[in-house]
């Protein structure tokens, strides 16, 4: 008597390839985000939109495996004698995207437009940012509320589902049964990761938003001073709790201002930067001292100060440092003409707590995000 045998297998990732092709378009379209993290932030588009805003991001097409024939009527058709490795290209690279006025001839590369969130595009850009330097105070009054997964039921969500509890649990259960193994999965071996509030103390922190508005800061100086701040804002209210921001708008006087005029309203006149230190100085004295308080202050101008009043603005910036975690400036180059005073005169600043940059593009936002904002991670 002859026994046959028939073997199959049936491959289940079929059965997920939906599932599969949306991750990887989710992960190329985060790629694509990082990739172009410097152009999509300093969009005024999304400095003056609402938070619910959907942003369009650029993303190359994905081709799908398919059967090749050899255009060159060579012997060998769909592969190569020499092996061929995974992650080689086997009909040749596409030529590079083609830029310029003048027509071309070699084909071009297609590209779709994906929409992703304000949310999303912060949740990336902020991964990296940390405010530096934060301090242990001895009056922290500031608590953060967040949840941990600490706990383990037999009842929840499934998007909580402890698989590998679970399993465990049905080992445990067929062991106790006399029948060692796994033999399948019943509702009582489910175990599922259960989320309970936590409260953690912050130290307390001010942060200084210092804003030089003068005749003298056009249109591009205060795009890109408005789009810093502008993301500076919306990471300190996503990432600490209770931070207290304060704005500060100057031209030749320095006023303390509400967020709405801090972002829309301008000035004209002329520039003396030393009236922001000091009003910053008069803040922190008066409501917020250094002893429990982490101070930061960030100020961006074009630079064009009042030449009598450089010496000042140095030495109030200094004693702005001594009490401060960390003083930014941040100087914006024209794109049409360029005069600076106060560049150079801040040159006779050491202490390392005082950090200054120039900005001459309008993607170099990102780059003044990750300077001010370096994570200890990252060093």
């Amino acid at each position: 008597m002859t026994t046959r045998f028939t073997v199959c297998r049936e491959d289940w990732s079929l059965h997920r390839k939906g599932r599969l092709d949306q991750q990887r378009h989710r992960e190329k379209v985060r790629q694509a985000i990082r990739d172009n993290l410097a152009d999509i932030i300093s969009e005024e588009q999304i400095i003056v939109s609402d938070e619910n805003r959907l942003v369009k991001i650029p993303v190359r097409s994905i081709r799908e495996f398919r059967f090749r024939f050899d255009g060159h009527k060579q012997k060998r058709v769909g592969h190569d004698d020499r092996g061929v490795a995974v992650g080689d290209v086997v009909a040749g690279e596409r030529p590079p995207l083609l830029r310029g006025k003048s027509a071309g001839r070699e084909p071009g590369v297609d590209y779709y437009e994906a929409e992703v969130s304000i949310e999303e595009l912060s949740e990336l850009l902020f991964e990296e940012l940390d405010l530096p330097d934060l301090r242990e105070k001895t009056e922290s009054q500031l608590v953060s509320e967040g949840v941990e997964f600490r706990d383990v039921r037999r009842h929840g969500v499934t998007g909580n589902l402890d698989r590998r509890r679970t399993i465990m649990e049905a080992f445990r259960r067929n062991a106790l049964r006399g029948r060692p193994g796994f033999h399948g999965v019943s509702p009582e071996d489910l175990r599922y990761r259960t989320w309970v509030p936590v409260h953690r103390p912050e130290s307390a922190a001010l942060v200084l938003a210092m804003m030089d508005t003068s005749g003298s800061m056009g249109p591009f100086e205060k795009h890109i001073a408005r789009s810093f701040f502008f993301w500076m804002v919306r990471f300190l209210r996503s990432k600490y709790d209770n931070v207290e921001i304060v704005f500060l708008a100057h031209h030749t006087e320095a006023r303390e201002t509400t967020q709405e005029e801090f972002f829309s309203r301008g000035e004209s006149g002329g520039t003396r930067c030393s009236s922001v230190y000091r009003l910053a100085l008069d803040i922190v004295r008066e409501r917020y001292p250094p002893e429990h308080h982490n101070i930061y202050a960030f100020h961006f101008s074009d630079g064009d100060n009042l030449t009598s009043d450089n010496d000042l603005c140095v030495a109030l910036a200094e004693k702005l440092v001594k009490v401060s975690n960390l003083v930014g400036y941040g100087e914006i180059e024209g794109p049409y003409y360029y005069t600076s005073t106060l560049r150079a005169t801040f040159r006779r600043i050491t202490d390392p707590r005082f950090v200054s940059l120039v900005i001459r593009d309008k993607d170099e936002v990102y780059k003044a995000l990750r300077t001010f904002f370096r994570s200890s991670a990252r060093g």
